[in-house]
C-alpha cells in the first residue's frame, strides 16, 4: 500500500495535473517517498471527483486518493496547510496558477513550459503565447539536477523531456572544452507516445503511430537545449510506436586533436556521485530505462566525430522523477527519495 498517512512534520505536498501521466506518476513518487505526505491530488476544474485508482487501475488497493477538481479559489485555502505544489499543467495553466501559490507561501515546482525559458519573448514564437509573468522568469531555477549548482528557490522549473536527455549527452563534452567552436551539434531524438499526453487524437493513436519526424527547425525543445548548451543546435524530434522513453543520438565535432581519453575523462568526472545517470558500455535501449529515473548514456568516437546516445524515461526523468529529484534537494532530503519501489538507493 502506497500510505498517505504520514507525519505531520513531513513536507506537505500537493499535484496539479494528477489525472494526467506526469501528474500521476508524481502522484505515485510523493506517496512512497518517505520525506513527503501527499495531502491532495487535483486535475482540471470541469472534471469529477474521483479515486485515483478508478484513472489508474493497477494502483487500486495502492493509491486510493481522490483526485478532485481545481479551482483558483482553493489557492487561499492552502495557506499554511501546503508546503510545495507539483504543477503537471498545460504551460498557460501553470504561468497562470503559480503567482497564486507562491502568494500563500507555498513553493511550486513546474513541470510545464512555463518558466524554463529567460526570454520572454520567445514564448509567442514556441508556446504560442505571451507570456503574463516575465519576472518569475528571472526568479524560477531551471533545475537539470546533475548540473544544478546554484540554490533552489521558491519557484522551480523543471526540464523538458527531450532537453533532458540531450544536454545531459552533451553538456560534458562542452563543459570540457572539447567541442569545436564553430560545432553545431545535430540531434536526433525519438519518443513515445506518452510524451503528447493522455488526450486522445488521432495523431498519437497506438493504432496510427508508425515512425515520423516533426516539429523541424520549431520545437519548442531546441531554444531551451540551446539556452543549456550554450549554442545553436539542429534539432530533430521524432515520433515511435512505444508507450514511453526517449532516445537520444547526438552528433558533434570535436577540436583537433582530442583524445578518446580525454572524452572518457569529460564523461566519467561529469558523472562521478551521481545517481541517476548510467554511463553503459553499450548503446542504450528505451527498454532498458523505461519505469525507471535512469539517463544511460553511450559514446562512440571516430577522429574528430563523437555519437552520443542517450536514453530516458519521458515520463520519469523526463518529468517526474526529476521533479522529485529537485524537491527533495531543494527540502534537504535524500536525492533519490521515492524514486525506486521497495529498493533503498540513498
Amino acid at each position: 500500500m502506497l500510505s498517505t498517512d504520514k507525519s505531520s512534520s513531513l513536507v506537505r505536498s500537493i499535484v496539479l495535473g494528477a489525472a494526467g501521466y506526469s501528474g500521476a506518476e508524481l502522484a505515485v513518487i510523493l506517496a512512497r517517498n518517505p520525506y513527503f505526505d501527499l495531502c491532495g491530488a487535483y486535475a482540471s476544474a470541469g472534471r469529477s471527483a474521483e479515486p485515483f485508482s478508478s484513472l489508474y487501475p493497477r494502483y487500486k488497493q495502492q493509491l486510493d486518493i481522490l483526485v478532485q477538481p481545481w479551482t483558483d479559489e482553493l489557492a487561499s485555502t492552502l495557506n499554511g496547510k501546503i508546503d510545495v505544489a507539483f504543477l503537471a499543467l498545460p504551460h498557460e495553466a501553470s504561468e497562470a496558477v503559480t503567482p497564486l501559490l507562491l502568494a500563500q507561501g507555498i513553493d511550486v515546482v513546474d513541470l510545464s513550459g512555463a518558466f524554463r525559458l529567460k526570454q520572454p519573448q520567445l514564448y509567442p514564437q514556441y508556446y504560442g503565447y505571451e507570456h503574463q509573468h516575465p519576472q518569475l522568469l528571472e526568479e524560477a531555477v531551471y533545475s537539470l539536477m546533475e548540473w544544478q549548482n546554484t540554490p533552489l528557490p521558491r519557484l522551480i522549473s523543471v526540464p523538458g523531456c527531450y532537453p533532458t536527455a540531450c544536454s545531459l549527452a552533451l553538456l560534458p563534452l562542452i563543459k570540457a572544452g572539447l567541442v569545436a567552436e564553430g560545432c553545431v551539434p545535430v540531434i536526433n531524438a525519438t519518443s513515445g507516445v506518452s510524451g503528447a499526453g493522455r488526450k486522445a487524437a488521432l495523431s498519437t493513436s497506438f493504432c496510427e503511430v508508425g515512425l515520423n519526424a516533426y516539429g523541424f527547425f520549431k520545437h519548442r525543445h531546441r531554444p531551451e537545449i540551446e539556452q543549456n548548451l550554450g549554442r545553436k543546435v539542429v534539432f530533430t524530434p521524432h515520433l515511435g510506436n512505444f508507450k514511453r522513453g526517449i532516445l537520444a543520438t547526438s552528433v558533434v565535432t570535436l577540436k583537433a586533436g582530442v583524445t578518446a581519453e580525454q572524452v572518457n575523462a569529460a564523461f566519467n568526472s561529469a558523472y562521478a556521485g551521481k545517481p541517476l545517470v548510467r554511463l553503459v558500455s553499450h548503446s542504450p535501449n528505451v527498454a532498458d530505462v523505461a519505469g525507471t529515473p535512469y539517463c544511460d548514456i553511450y559514446w562512440q568516437q571516430d577522429g574528430e566525430q563523437v555519437v552520443v546516445v542517450s536514453a530516458i524515461d519521458n515520463l520519469l526523468k523526463g518529468a517526474a522523477a526529476q521533479a522529485m529529484q529537485a524537491a527533495n534537494v531543494r527540502f534537504g532530503k535524500p536525492e533519490t527519495a521515492g524514486l525506486f519501489a521497495g529498493v533503498s538507493h540513498e
